[in-house]
Formats: structure tokens, C-alpha cells, sequence
């Protein structure tokens, strides 16, 4: 159902001639049938498989009030995935700072990265993450404005930096921990906050890819040098789902379909079976709708897979692709990511442009 950008020529090297990174993006989704603790443990079985087949980092998004989202205490999940690992990165993917006082995000990764020194990452987004209802329980009587959020990035940059003589306020833990802070959004704001900042960009592609090209064009063209970013470094979001074959990819594609519909619907469910031949039964509007969603997905067999992500190599020149894997069947999941590093290598061993 979804249609990857068109193929651009051979090549795994991102912006600058660096290779493509391979990343995970999980939202530890519940399935129909199955419990929160069961969800808890396919994710540290899968960060465990990501970590072995060599992936970069892994990452645990905030949701709230969502039945089928177990990773709602974020930080709380990235120490349990870093704690059952042993090299990966891990990190928030990302922690909805609207929702969270600075001082606390900043004790929370300052301890995790006490923990487990160099592989904590703090990626930011100014979005809730949830519903009205559930924001105010979040925030209280709290007003978010345009200009919290470049401010509040700030002081979460001071409360993570070394502490200076006469400080007042120190996170302690966190002060001089230094937590790489990554900003991540799917508009235009968080790509030229972090372009102004010098922080590295992960764009939502995953689920709202239409201003990818633009924001990762507005990041780069106006990036300013950090001392820890020397360059810009761009990740993208990347809904895959890979079988032995384009049909089984496709049939197990229908679950993330259905968490798609459901989402345009207003409605929130556990993570279904596949069900044979929904793209048929749904409507042209319905089909349309998904597809816009998902239009950054790579679905399919090894050379489908092999061709999507290096089409979306091609035409984005990112330094990691995050993939988000919505499959039903655990093993299964772990086959797609399986297959999805085969082609990934394949990108690496090819010579670039």
C-alpha cells in the first residue's frame, strides 16, 4: 500500500559520505490478546536481537493514555532496555518535554547515564504525545507557548553540562553528565531549533513523512557547528515491515494498517492480527489516507526491502534510518529485522555516489 521515493542510484553513504546508520524506534505496542508485562518483555527480546545484529541505538517513544503504547514511563523503559543490554545505545525517542519539568528530565537521564556511561541518548519533542484530556492530567494547569520549548531545550543543556562555580541550581545526578540531547519533530520548528543549536535532527517520518525533504534541507542549510556536532546528522523515522516475500510482507503489513485507521479514527487499540486482503476492503479514501501516512514504509521481500531503504538513502542522504516494526508475531518481527539488516548491509558494501 505504501510507496517509497524513487529509487536514485546505487549506494549506502548518507549527507557528507558517511554511512547509513540502522536504528529502532520502539512504541512497545500491546497486542489484542496479550498483557502490558508480555509487551515489556518482547521489547528487551527485540532490543537484544537489534543489539546482535549490530544496530546503532534503540529508542523508546513517549505516549500516554493509550492502551495499546506501553512505553508511557520512558525513562524508566530505557533503563530497563540499557540494563538488559550490553553495547547499543538507548534513549528516549523522545521524551514530550511539554509534559516534564526540566529538572527532572535532566536527573532522570543524568542517573540513567550514571548507569551506563556513553549510551544514553535524550531526544526531545514539543508535541503531548496525547490527548487534551490526559495533557491536563500531565500538566496541570500548565500553558505551553512557541517559546517554551527553545527555552526549555536551554536550560536542560545547562542542567547536563559540567556545573559552573556559584551555580544554584544543579541536577544532581546530571550536571557534567553532557547526554547527547537530539531534537525530533515532523514540521519546520524543531529542524531549525536544531539546526541553530548544533544538535543532531531525527524527523517523524514514520508517521508524518510530507515536509521530510523540506525540514531535512532547512536543517543542513542552516546548521550551526557544535563542539560534540561538528556536522548536521539527520535521522529519519522508517516504518518497515519485511518477509520472505512481498504477499507475507504485505498481509502482515494489515496489522500496522489497522493501528494506522485506527489513529486517523480518533481510536486507539491493541495492536491487531493480520487480516488477509484488507487493502481490498478498504475505501478509496481509506487506502489514500494510510498511504499518506505510512508513505516513508518499506514493505516487502529482500530486494523490495533492499531497494525501499536504499531509495530512501538516495533521496534523503540521512545518516541513520530509525525503523519502526509493527508485526503481530513476535518471531516474525525479528525475521523483519533480520532481513532488513541484510539489506542494509548490502548498502554499506556498495560503493557510494
Amino acid at each position: 500500500m505504501p510507496h517509497t521515493p524513487a529509487r536514485a542510484g546505487p549506494g549506502g553513504a548518507g549527507h557528507n559520505g558517511r554511512m547509513t546508520a540502522l536504528s529502532m524506534l520502539d512504541l512497545v505496542a500491546v497486542r489484542e490478546g496479550h498483557s502490558v508485562r508480555e509487551a515489556l518483555a518482547i521489547a528487551l527480546q527485540t532490543a537484544r536481537h537489534a543489539e546482535s545484529l549490530g544496530f546503532a541505538r534503540y529508542w523508546l517513544a513517549e505516549h500516554h493514555n493509550m492502551e495499546g503504547i506501553a512505553s508511557s514511563a520512558t525513562a524508566v523503559l530505557v533503563g530497563h532496555i540499557a540494563g538488559g543490554t550490553t553495547r547499543m545505545r538507548v534513549g528516549s525517542g523522545g521524551v514530550m518535554l511539554p509534559n516534564h519539568a526540566p529538572l527532572v528530565v535532566a536527573e532522570a537521564f543524568g542517573t540513567l547515564a550514571e548507569l551506563y556511561p556513553d549510551r544514553i541518548d535524550l531526544g526531545l519533542g514539543r508535541a503531548p504525545g496525547t490527548d487534551p484530556l490526559t495533557m491536563r492530567a500531565l500538566r496541570r494547569d500548565r500553558r505551553e507557548t512557541e517559546e517554551d520549548f527553545p527555552r526549555e531545550v536551554a536550560e536542560l543543556q545547562r542542567l547536563l553540562a559540567p556545573a559552573e562555580p556559584g551555580q544554584r541550581l544543579v541536577a544532581t545526578p546530571g550536571a557534567g553528565t553532557e547526554v547527547p540531547i537530539w531534537l525530533l519533530g515532523s514540521s519546520l520548528f524543531s529542524a531549525q531549533l536544531a539546526a541553530e543549536r548544533g544538535l543532531p535532527y531525527a524527523f517523524a517520518s514514520h508517521f508524518a513523512p510530507r515536509l521530510l525533504l523540506q525540514a531535512i534541507a532547512l536543517y543542513r542549510s542552516l546548521y550551526r557547528p557544535s563542539a560534540r556536532w561538528p556536522r548536521p546528522y539527520v535521522t529519519i523515522g522508517v516504518p518497515l515491515i519485511a518477509a520472505p516475500t512481498d504477499a507475507e510482507a504485505e498481509f502482515l503489513a494489515s496489522s500496522s494498517y489497522q493501528r494506522v485507521l485506527g489513529i486517523l479514527k480518533g481510536e486507539r487499540r491493541k495492536l491487531a492480527p493480520p487480516v488477509a486482503g484488507l487493502a481490498e476492503q478498504l475505501s478509496p479514501a481509506e487506502r489514500a489516507a494510510v498511504g499518506e501516512f505510512l508513505a516513508a514504509a518499506v514493505v516487502g521481500g529482500p530486494e523490495t526491502v533492499h531497494a525501499g531503504l536504499q531509495a530512501l538513502v538516495q533521496a534523503t542522504q540521512a545518516d541513520e534510518l530509525m525503523l519502526v516494526c509493527d508485526v503481530f508475531d513476535p518471531a516474525l518481527r525479528l525475521r523483519s529485522l533480520d532481513i532488513a539488516a541484510a539489506a542494509h548491509a548490502r548498502l554499506r558494501a556498495a560503493p557510494s555516489l
